[in-house]
């Protein structure tokens, strides 16, 4: 297939998106038969039948939504390339695939989403919400938000700062097994923890703490394991234990009083927070612009 030549692909992405060749020939300004014979020849060019066509409709196969998806994303970029030293009021034009924390995402950043698709009507935006790290090169992923320390030296890390962190229960649980002042508080009163992994089955992170110029753990007992922010929290506002949590995430449970702060001189360090990329030097516009706006929406929470 000729890169000079992406008419049969803008046809063809019309035509599946409309389910129909009049309708398609008529937003594109071109004749229906045209259009009939684009899409053809490019099946006839690809090897495989895109679209199934019957009198009344017009629906992608099973390849022609794999083909689509990856022509939408070529399109995009060459899209990209036309503007690269465009003006800023250039639309933004693509799809934009990025995974978030889930709990940053339920909390901050889908709340704050309105004013950014509406600034960019053209943008369509997949997202993921997830607490485990993905790979951003296997999975498709254009952008990701991330917690915590990268690890991966191959993939090129944004830090935007970090994130505060709480020491926090339930006042049913504070009622039942009291109010600690210390950490030697925790084991004197046999306080439990809510313990937290992204992968069930694998060691708990325990509690940290400040020592001295570094942070140490303890190791405190709990019954529950949980993989997911929201459960954590959810296990927390039921009084199961204690948490170790972003300010970001249980702060309005503090403002309500369904969480009470403990032990703030003992907080665990503050999260990092960093938006991630594959390595690649050239990033497209819809990606640097995104990255911005969701620099904008974290600041308030970063220390």
């Amino acid at each position: 297939m000729k890169m000079q030549n992406l008419e049969p692909i803008l046809i063809f992405i019309t035509v599946a998106e409309m389910g129909s060749f009049t309708h398609a020939a008529d937003s594109l300004g071109i004749q229906k038969g045209r259009a009939s014979t684009a899409v053809r020849k490019l099946e006839e060019d690809v090897g495989v039948r895109l679209l199934h066509r019957t009198t009344r409709s017009v629906r992608l196969t099973e390849d022609g939504r794999a083909f689509h998806a990856r022509a939408r994303d070529l399109l995009a970029e060459v899209d990209d390339l036309h503007s690269m030293f465009a003006s800023d009021r250039v639309a933004l034009r693509g799809r934009l695939r990025v995974d978030l924390p889930t709990e940053v995402a339920r909390t901050t950043i889908v709340p704050a989403l309105p004013d950014f698709m509406a600034a960019h009507p053209e943008l369509e935006l997949e997202v993921s919400s997830t607490d485990r790290q993905v790979d951003l090169v296997q999975e498709g992923f254009d952008c990701v938000l991330r917690l915590g320390p990268i690890g991966d030296e191959t993939l090129i890390a944004r830090p935007l700062g970090l994130l505060r962190m709480v020491n926090a229960a339930s006042p049913a649980y504070l009622a039942r097994y009291g109010v600690p002042r210390s950490l030697e508080d925790l084991q004197r009163q046999e306080h439990r923890t809510i313990h937290f992994s992204t992968m069930l089955g694998a060691r708990p992170y325990g509690w940290e703490y400040p020592d001295g110029d570094s942070y140490a753990t303890l190791q405190l007992p709990g019954a529950l394991h949980v993989n997911s922010a929201q459960t954590y929290e959810a296990a927390a506002l039921a009084g199961l234990g204690l948490i170790q949590a972003p300010l970001l995430g249980i702060g309005r449970y503090l403002e309500s009083g369904a969480l009470v702060e403990i032990i703030p001189d003992f907080r665990r360090r503050a999260l990092a927070v960093s938006l991630v990329v594959a390595h690649r030097s050239n990033l497209s516009r819809r990606v640097r612009a995104f990255m911005k706006w969701i620099e904008d929406v974290l600041t308030p929470y970063l220390e």
